[in-house]
Formats: C-alpha cells, sequence, structure tokens
C-alpha cells in the first residue's frame, strides 16, 4: 500500500508540474534579485524568497535547477542593471568629471553591495560566486572602458583609468557605513578625481 501510495503521489507531481518556461525564469529572477537587494545575498534562504514570490521553493527549484544557479542568475541580473546605469550616462566632460559621474551611479548603488557580498563568498573559492564575480568583473569593467571612450578618453588612458576607478570604488564600498554613508566622502572622491586626472 505504501508503495502504490507514493508512486501514485509521483505521478500527480509530475502531470502537475509546471512546463519549464524562460520567460517566468527571467521574471522571477528580477524579482529575486529586488528581493536580494533589499534582504542581503549571505545567509539567502529559499523559502522566503518563493513566499516573496507568491511560489514554493520546489516551484523555484524547478526552473532554476539548483539554489546555486538562482543565485548566479540574481547576480548576473543585478551587475546588468549597474551596467545599464553606467551605459545610460551622458558622456562626461573630462577623466575627472568621470569619476564624479561614475560614483553617482555607484553611490548608495544596491547591485554594487550584493556584488562586494559575492565577491566575499568568492574568495572561498565557493560557486556560483567566483564565476559570476569573474563575469561581472569583466562587463563591468567593459562598460567603465565604454563610458570613458565615449567622454573622449584616449583608449589606452581610459583603460588604465577604469581599473584605478574600479579598484578605488571597490574600496569606497568596504569603507562604507551600515547607513551606507561613506567617511570623508568628498575628501576621498577628490583625491581619486585628481588622481584619475593625472593619467591623461
Amino acid at each position: 500500500m505504501a508503495v502504490a501510495s507514493c508512486y501514485s503521489h509521483r505521478m500527480t507531481t509530475a502531470r502537475t508540474a509546471p512546463a519549464k518556461d524562460p520567460q517566468r525564469r527571467a521574471a522571477w529572477a528580477e524579482l529575486a534579485t529586488d528581493y536580494v537587494h533589499e534582504h542581503g545575498l549571505i545567509g539567502l534562504s529559499l523559502r522566503p524568497l518563493a513566499a516573496e514570490l507568491s511560489t514554493s521553493n520546489r516551484v523555484l527549484l524547478y526552473h532554476f535547477g539548483t539554489k546555486d544557479q538562482l543565485v548566479a542568475d540574481v547576480l548576473r541580473t543585478s551587475n546588468e542593471r549597474s551596467v545599464a546605469e553606467v551605459a545610460a550616462l551622458e558622456p562626461s566632460t573630462d577623466l575627472r568629471s568621470a569619476v564624479y559621474d561614475l560614483w553617482a551611479v555607484m553611490e548608495g548603488d544596491r547591485c554594487s553591495r550584493i556584488y562586494v557580498e559575492a565577491a566575499a563568498l568568492g574568495l572561498f573559492g565557493r560557486e556560483p560566486y567566483v564565476s559570476a564575480v569573474r563575469e561581472a568583473n569583466t562587463l563591468w569593467m567593459d562598460g567603465l572602458i565604454a563610458h570613458l571612450g565615449k567622454s573622449g578618453v584616449d583608449p589606452a588612458v581610459a583603460e588604465r583609468a577604469a581599473h584605478v576607478i574600479d579598484a578605488a570604488f571597490m574600496g569606497f564600498q568596504l569603507s562604507l557605513n551600515p547607513d551606507g554613508s561613506l567617511p570623508e566622502r568628498a575628501r576621498s572622491v577628490d583625491a581619486l578625481a585628481d588622481a584619475v586626472a593625472a593619467l591623461a
């Protein structure tokens, strides 16, 4: 009787499981990214996330395959949002002003805070964080270089400047107070702008 009952349950589950839908998965990735931006990535649990999305953790796993794959989709979606913000910027008037324009995108940006969490986990060799951060780094750097390029910065200078800006911005993110404020913010950004401008 137990065997028959178990078999019947599995058959019912198979018949009623929703078909995998790329559009639904993409929509849930966007919503899951919103959730992670609010609650953080470290310690992410599928049950409260699924409840927020008005579904179940089993259905999420059906569409994403694994929790790691869901996290990878969230990290990719979050990074794409940051890159899109940079791409939407108007050209900066010069290299120095580009630092301020780019920091205006980064300051208080939830996408960058999620990146910091993912990078911290990636330092321990954990997947999908290692691969997701590597992919994010490439796309983000390309975005910085593209903005500097459309702002009239020489390509060789743009690449050097982008690496300096990225490294400094990461340091700024790690220096943020819990309320999101940056100690000596103005002086820090001014010093970075001066250093980057000197590269031209």
